[in-house]
């Protein structure tokens, strides 16, 4: 009781997605979103991190580099310091629908 054509085409149309919804895990943990809405704010060095969301810098570093390595934070190093800040506009427009889609809701 399907079509045929239309499933076909869409099961090739959704391979796209693979590997997307590693970023939504990623913004799926609340202290990392808030980790993202800051930098989306401002640069931020790892102690500025640890500070805003109340851990240690060991916890802060830790969500920096899984943000990092899925592509959502970058960084910049300034001598002994390392600054972050969101990888590219696309996370912003992330966060910024996000916070508007939330809004309806309440």
């Amino acid at each position: 009781c399907f079509n045929e054509e239309k499933v076909e085409r869409l099961k090739k149309e959704v391979l796209v997605t693979e590997g997307l919804a590693s970023i939504f895990k990623a913004l799926a943990d609340d202290t990392r979103m808030k980790i993202i809405y800051a930098l989306s704010r401002e640069e931020l060095c790892v102690c500025d991190v640890s500070a805003i969301i109340g851990s240690t810098v060991a916890a802060a570093s830790h969500h920096l580099r899984f943000l990092k390595n899925v592509g959502l934070a970058k960084h910049r190093r300034q001598g002994k310091m390392i600054f972050y800040s969101l990888n590219d506009t696309c996370v912003n427009t992330i966060v910024e629908a996000a916070l508007k889609h939330h809004s309806h809701k309440i």
